[in-house]
């Protein structure tokens, strides 16, 4: 039996209101990162002022994604779910997907706006932000460094519970399509 693995991975912004930082932390900070049943990415910060066009979001992947995916699954099938932010649905990095990864969920087949369907948005941020905000922090190095430490703490059982926990994923489908492809939670 040919197993697949699923990678996913999404650009967030912290602070955003999807994620209630602002509540919690009064200093803001740009990551991506990818996770699968077997572990995660390095969390990468994005410099502030840069925007996540196609471009950037083609070299994160390369310079991230790819060799974590490669050293992680060595020539096992795996495939990458992302979100539909416009750099995500961009024609090129499309392209760059179909050349690059063995599998992956093409814009054609993903919600316009389906954060509930991605195991980053409806889960992993959120433990994120529980561990590394409970409290205001006076700047970025401050949050920078909370959040890495927070991200070093999820561990490998964990993210293996968040994404395998396939059995529920038919009744998120069917929340998703109530809500003509929009948020539900």
């Amino acid at each position: 039996m040919n197993e697949s693995h699923q990678l996913t991975a999404i650009y967030w912004k912290l602070g955003s209101r999807t994620l209630k930082f602002t509540n919690n932390c009064s200093s803001t900070a740009s990551i991506t990162a990818a996770i699968s049943a077997r572990g995660k990415t390095p969390l990468v910060f994005v410099e502030q002022g840069v925007k996540i066009d196609r471009n950037v979001y083609m070299d994160l992947i390369r310079e991230h994604l790819l060799p974590y995916a490669e050293e992680d699954f060595d020539g096992e099938q795996w495939c990458f779910q992302q979100d539909s932010a416009p750099a995500h649905k961009a024609n090129d990095t499309q392209d760059m997907l179909r050349e690059e990864c063995p599998d992956f969920i093409s814009r054609d087949e993903w919600p316009p706006y389906s954060p509930d369907l991605n195991p980053l948005n409806y889960s992993v941020w959120s433990i994120l932000e529980e561990k590394a905000c409970p409290k205001p922090h006076p700047n970025v190095e401050s949050l920078k460094r909370a959040l890495l430490k927070a991200w070093d703490e999820i561990d490998v059982e964990t993210l293996a519970k968040i994404v395998d926990n396939f059995p529920n994923f038919p009744k998120r489908l069917e929340k998703c399509v109530a809500a003509n492809g929009g948020h539900f939670e």
